[in-house]
């Protein structure tokens, strides 16, 4: 066999079997999940009104205007005594939600609310920056947090708050995220199947088993003496919250993850906003395995909780293999057919086994944690979770380089549009998002794929084709949706005004 087919072979099966590995990893998170159905959170311990402790609920929002008020208006809601409820309204908008922001907190002022409203002009340290102003100046002994896109329930911190209560240890009790809009289109569904899969299955299997996992930011409540204690908030990372998360429990805090109390928030449905958030997810978790990692694995811990941390903190280096992947597939078919590929199955097949329906399985089996009685009628859409996995490829990719040569930039929050049913409109918003390069090159990798596919339909490598069109269509879809919506919401203000 020449040299070069020998090393598209070695190298295609090589990317395989590690991604192989992280998929195996799924499999190890269903099996920890339903092994300790005995150590998931139990019922809200039952704490009189006149026994709760001060909360303080932090608003952390940057040029929200189209939600903030949403917000304001859903935490105003809650049931908590009203003398042990702080507001802090967290404002570093530069726009009119600035004004949006404070007349909302001069109304629940006169309200008889204890709010204060607390705008920066700088942004240092973004988010984080934010919430460590509000830290310094926080009246209460837990610190509730909410981005500008949720809506939590009235009864969010009586179903929350109590557990600090019988367990002084625990630094961190985390909600599940909800969707408000996840029937608004396909991007959204596929978000929502994502993230349940994230909070049910990842949250939940890493608490039951008693590893490592984090605070999402958002929907949630610290105990205020943690975070000092773990280092405070720190804004070297773009996931101050994964950051602290494992600085907090390096030091023994422990987490607690409640998946029965759900908070709803509103997906992102621009393609380039979700990227976004996609991007800095991606490079922050990286900067945290940089920064965490090595203390981690040097740290008096037990395996179990070392090995989950370092599959968790590393899992997006898989994109590098991704690209390989992708490069590596349509030749690596070529060289196999013309050889006679029979005699390859025995690793092949193993392999992608590992990698895809690992994926399948840990989404449906997610989906029917967190919907038992509709879960079927979503499984539909498990081929286009997976596609856009793989279409995530260049994206983060590039946020993974970014982090591994150090390259910095600025925290860029994923804008909303008060978006929940089909009829809201978007495009003639601001905040759009723009990107040119990058769609093309996914553009470009999924035209590549399509002359994969019509090289397997030729030669009948029926088995192949399933595998090729996932690629196929997680690239174009990407690619093609980011430039269609980009050029919709540049045209539609032009539209709106001719109009």
């Amino acid at each position: 066999m020449p040299m070069l087919e020998l090393a598209v072979l070695f190298g295609y099966f090589f990317v395989l079997i590690i991604l192989g590995m992280y998929g195996w990893h799924r499999y190890f998170l269903v099996r920890e999940y339903t092994k300790h159905k005995d150590r998931a959170a139990g019922p809200v311990p039952v704490v009189p009104d006149n026994e709760l402790p001060m909360v303080t609920v932090q608003l952390p929002f940057y040029n929200e205007m189209y939600v903030v008020e949403r917000l304001i208006d859903s935490v105003a809601a809650f049931d908590y005594p009203k003398d042990k409820l702080e507001i802090q309204i967290l404002d570093d908008s530069t726009d009119e939600t600035a004004q949006i922001a404070e007349l909302a907190a001069l109304r629940l002022e006169a309200r008889g609310f204890i709010v204060s409203y607390l705008h920066r002009t700088d942004r240092t340290g973004f988010k984080a920056g934010a919430l460590d102003k509000g830290l310094n100046v926080a009246k209460g002994e837990f610190i509730a947090i909410f981005d500008a896109d949720f809506v939590p329930e009235p009864d969010f911190l009586k179903r929350t708050v109590p557990y600090f209560l019988v367990n002084d240890k625990l630094a961190v009790v985390q909600a599940r995220w909800g969707h408000l809009n996840a029937d608004y289109s396909l991007l959204t569904r596929i978000q929502a199947v994502m993230l349940d899969g994230h909070f049910i299955l990842e949250h939940g299997g890493r608490n039951r088993a008693g590893c490592f996992f984090n605070f999402n930011g958002t929907a949630g409540l610290w105990r205020a003496a943690a975070i000092p204690d773990a280092g405070g908030w720190q804004h070297d990372t773009l996931t101050e919250d994964l950051d602290l998360s494992y600085r907090a429990q390096l030091k023994g805090w422990q987490f607690l993850f409640v998946p029965q109390v759900v908070a709803l928030a509103e997906l992102p449905v621009e393609m380039n906003s979700f990227k976004s958030q996609q991007h800095r997810w991606a490079k922050g978790s990286i900067q945290t395995c940089k920064k965490n990692l090595p203390q981690i694995l040097q740290a008096d811990l037990p395996f179990k909780v070392k090995f989950e941390a370092f599959f968790h903190l590393t899992a997006n280096f898989n994109y590098v293999l991704m690209l390989a992947l992708s490069l590596l597939m349509f030749p690596a078919m070529v060289v196999r057919y013309e050889m006679g590929y029979a005699e390859w199955l025995v690793i092949d097949l193993p392999a992608f086994f590992l990698a895809t329906f690992s994926v399948a399985n840990f989404y449906s089996f997610s989906q029917h944690e967190a919907y038992p009685v509709t879960w079927k009628s979503k499984l539909k859409y498990l081929p286009a979770v997976m596609a856009v996995g793989i279409g995530l490829t260049v994206n983060n990719l590039r946020a993974v380089l970014e982090a591994v040569l150090g390259q910095e930039s600025e925290f860029k929050r994923t804008p909303k549009y008060g978006v929940q049913k089909a009829a809201d409109d978007w495009q003639h918003k601001k905040y759009h998002q723009s990107q040119l390069l990058q769609p093309m090159i996914e553009t470009a990798l999924g035209l590549y794929f399509t002359s994969a596919f019509i090289y397997a339909l030729y030669n009948g490598l029926w088995g192949s084709l399933p595998f090729v069109m996932l690629f196929q269509f997680g690239y174009l879809y990407l690619g093609l949706s980011s430039i269609y919506q980009q050029f919709v919401a540049d045209e539609a203000p032009a539209r709106a005004h001719v109009s």
